[in-house]
């Protein structure tokens, strides 16, 4: 599961201009499986190993829902932190993955079967169809995984949400759970290879976020502006971050002005 990496902003950005449009055909992998089918099987090994490579100290997972559609929310500063999140959640969880690995005959077939759901990162009408299977899965009653920031922080920042995250939670029912990691970074740090093992490192699953309920019904740029700005405050506490109202993939310097 550490190999599962998550696109950094297409999905976030997909969702926000996307269309309500659903994908009846679901999400589907080789032979007709679901993706994440592996997990089924190796998971707990998988969990066994990584508490043993790195001293984990995990808060809050009696929160998650262990039925209906769930999104996990975590703030993002490692490539790792896909991997945690998916093996530590106590769901069968997909994320969306860049699919130039879908190229590879080494990734093709373990990465979706892994959890992850390939996306053409061209945007436009190709990821906007891939976040309509997402939403579809969802509506099945699965677990997905989304960085609402987009982007992994390169300043230690948490920076502001993108509101796809709460547009799908408003599309689908799905109950939004923010994620808390705090030290991946130092595991391993951007632009780097190989993590470094032995390391301290929190997860703190939240209180979930029932952003049906909060909008009252409604759907607008005001509503998912709020509902967003919410989570990411969530976010910063379980993760301990400061908060910058920049978006991650965006220069300070060129907004002062």
């Amino acid at each position: 599961m550490a190999s599962v990496a998550p696109l950094e902003s297409t999905d976030a950005d997909a969702v926000d201009e996307g269309e309500e449009n659903d994908a009846g055909d679901g999400i589907t992998v080789e032979h007709g499986r679901d993706p994440g089918w592996l997990q089924d099987y190796i998971e707990r090994p998988i969990e066994a190993a990584i508490r043993r490579l790195w001293n984990f100290t995990i808060e809050g997972v009696e929160k998650v829902p262990r039925e209906g559609p769930v999104l996990f929310t975590p703030n993002h500063l490692s490539f790792i932190d896909s991997a945690f999140v998916m093996a530590l959640a106590p769901r069968r969880t997909l994320a969306v993955g860049k699919g130039e690995y879908m190229d590879s005959w080494k990734t093709r077939y373990f990465f979706p079967a892994m959890g992850m759901v390939p996306i053409d990162r061209s945007g436009g009408e190709a990821a906007v169809e891939t976040l309509n299977r997402v939403a579809a899965w969802l509506r099945m009653g699965h677990a997905f995984l989304i960085y609402p920031e987009g982007t992994r922080s390169r300043d230690g920042f948490l920076h502001r949400g993108r509101t796809g995250a709460v547009r799908l939670a408003l599309q689908t029912g799905a109950k939004i759970v923010p994620v808390g990691l705090i030290g991946t970074d130092r595991i391993q740090p951007i632009d780097t290879v190989r993590p470094h093992f032995g390391l301290a490192c929190t997860v703190r699953f939240g209180d979930p976020i029932d952003a049906v309920r909060r909008s009252g019904g409604e759907d607008n740029r005001r509503i998912l502006r709020s509902l967003t700005d919410e989570l990411m405050f969530e976010i910063s506490e379980l993760s301990e971050q400061d908060y910058s109202d920049t978006y991650g993939d965006e220069d300070p310097e060129s907004l002062s002005v």
